[in-house]
């Protein structure tokens, strides 16, 4: 693969003819369209993302520009027709709206000039942006609640004062955090594990104060630079991606997993269905969900898959768990017994990979703090609350079984990370070495070992369970914030950014990292690594962007 990228890229260096010669050299390499990008201010441009999209399709396929500014798309990815094109380099635009034709059993070839764009704020990542602003860490790690719903560049663009932003925030803080500008929804009720009354207010007054500093209140523009990410180079060029488009903008794949048979399933995050993706087609098909607490914010959040291949979801809002066969289509809803069934409950994750061991499922609710474990076969619930006694500024986000399904959570709102021991029921905390590092998704790995991502940390860490020892391993890209973690067959470890539109993969044993960037604005939530492909493949549904992306790495 390297040698044949070389001879595609050495007729560039030696400008045989241009993109004739990449036509030649590279027909032989299977090309379907290649060419080379450049600008006036740099010549040739590594890590610019070239994507194409056939018209009617759903599906767009992105390249990245080597060392010597080509790209390439293989002919396997590309049928014959005609592609509309789009790039992202930070800074750049194309010039000129681009088309290509692609020809089967042929190489297209098609050169591509980028020229400085008029609005480098509208290119700008939220971690961008960020980085961008003025403010200490701690003011700037206030916005890590925003995005869950929508882009800091709202903020920044607004012209709120003080007293206009106090308004907006106490408004945002009445929305599930499920909304989405396109679809806001309202809570019922504020959680127990809320600041409310002065506190509330103190905290949002000061929240307030600053980000009429970093807005537009005093005019057009900003008091400071735009800053800009490197660009990918290296080995987060090779990589091919894939983006499906769902049948509506409303659509929120916040899990997205794959099953044996290749199809990718996902929860949606703002409505009441499930979905999967046939990635060879392009085809969605959606499942309703019931909605047993009308009135109450639709959605779902976790999606997990039991030893038989059944799907498991946290119905949030709703109060419930729902069990799917995909073999038989069948759906059941486990709801929260009334006692438990309050406004505020708030049912997110499910841990149903190691449930054969006992027939019970472990879940939690955020709107309490506390865990829940369901009975499958007597549909009993029991419920531990180990914060009850302090429960301001503790959020337990996510609950994973163990090789004996005792539970381990953790808590966002802090540092902790928690352990049920399946059979006393009794509860052990730990405290992740960096302090307040909001642990948020987690993964066990065949020697029990919980990974997790430490989203207010900007790292990912590892739990030994057996010897109770942590290692983390920072993120190398500012304000990368991870909110998930998944292993591949290798080795690796996987992670996405909400903020930066990077997809991590850390060497642990190095501690070294290939940053790849995606092809467009991404509200990465899970994370999935399909290890039954050769290479390991990676998944994410962007959660604000009504796609599901593919990405696979060449190297």
């Amino acid at each position: 693969m390297q040698i044949k990228r070389f001879i595609c890229a050495l007729g560039a260096i030696l400008a045989l003819g241009g993109a004739h010669a990449l036509q030649q050299a590279c027909a032989a390499d299977g090309a379907a369209l290649t060419g080379k990008v450049t600008s006036a201010d740099e010549g040739a441009m590594e890590g610019v993302l070239v994507s194409v999209k056939k018209a009617g399709s759903n599906i767009t396929t992105t390249v990245v520009t080597d060392s010597q500014g080509v790209y390439r798309f293989p002919r396997a990815r590309l049928e014959a027709g005609q592609y509309a094109m789009r790039i992202r380099a930070a800074g750049y635009d194309l010039d000129g709206r681009v088309a290509a034709e692609v020809v089967a059993q042929k190489t297209a070839e098609l050169d591509l000039k980028l020229r400085k764009t008029q609005d480098l704020a509208a290119q700008l990542s939220n971690g961008e942006w960020i980085a961008s602003m003025t403010g200490t860490e701690q003011q700037k790690k206030t916005l890590l609640g925003c995005v869950g719903c929508h882009t800091i560049e709202r903020i920044a663009r607004s012209r709120y004062d003080t007293d206009g932003f106090m308004t907006t925030v106490q408004r945002m803080g009445t929305y599930a955090n499920q909304s989405t500008p396109l679809r806001p929804q309202k809570r019922l009720t504020t959680r127990d594990t809320d600041l409310v009354g002065e506190d509330q207010a103190r905290v949002q007054r000061t929240q307030a104060q600053w980000l009429s500093t970093v807005n537009q209140s005093n005019g057009s523009g900003w008091d400071y630079p735009l800053k800009t990410f490197p660009r990918p180079s290296g080995k987060a060029t090779q990589v091919i991606m894939t983006e499906y488009d769902l049948p509506r903008p409303t659509i929120e794949p916040h899990d997205v997993i794959v099953d044996g048979d290749g199809i990718a399933w996902y929860s949606n995050f703002g409505e009441q269905s499930i979905g999967k993706l046939d990635p060879k087609t392009g085809k969605v098909t959606e499942y309703p969900v019931p909605e047993p607490k009308k009135g109450s914010p639709q959605g779902l959040l976790s999606l997990r898959a039991d030893k038989d291949g059944n799907m498991w979801a946290g119905m949030m809002y709703q109060g419930a768990i729902m069990k799917f066969e995909p073999k038989t289509e069948k759906m059941q809803v486990f709801n929260l017994p009334p006692e438990l069934n309050r406004a505020n409950s708030q049912v997110n994750m499910t841990s149903p990979m190691t449930t054969h061991i006992d027939g019970r499922i472990w879940t939690q609710n955020n709107g309490v703090g506390g865990v829940h474990r369901v009975d499958l076969k007597t549909g009993t619930w029991e419920t531990w609350e180990p914060f009850k006694a302090s429960p301001v500024g503790h959020n337990i986000y996510d609950v994973v079984g163990d090789s004996r399904n005792n539970v381990f959570f953790t808590d966002i709102g802090k540092e902790h990370i928690g352990r049920i021991d399946a059979k006393t029921g009794k509860i052990t905390l730990h405290e992740t070495p960096t302090k307040a590092s909001g642990p948020r998704r987690a993964i066990m790995d065949e020697q029990d070992r919980l990974w997790f991502a430490e989203y207010r940390g900007n790292k990912i860490g590892m739990f030994d369970t057996r010897t109770e020892k942590f290692q983390e391993w920072p993120m190398t890209v500012p304000w990368t914030q991870p909110y998930d973690v998944a292993l591949d067959k290798d080795g690796g470890v996987w992670t996405g950014s909400m903020l930066n539109d990077r997809i991590t993969r850390l060497d642990p044993k190095t501690g070294q990292t290939v940053d790849y960037l995606l092809p467009r604005s991404t509200n990465v939530r899970r994370v999935f690594v399909d290890n039954a492909t050769a290479r390991p493949t990676f998944w994410v549904g962007s959660n604000h962007g009504a796609s599901i992306i593919k990405l696979e790495p060449l190297e």
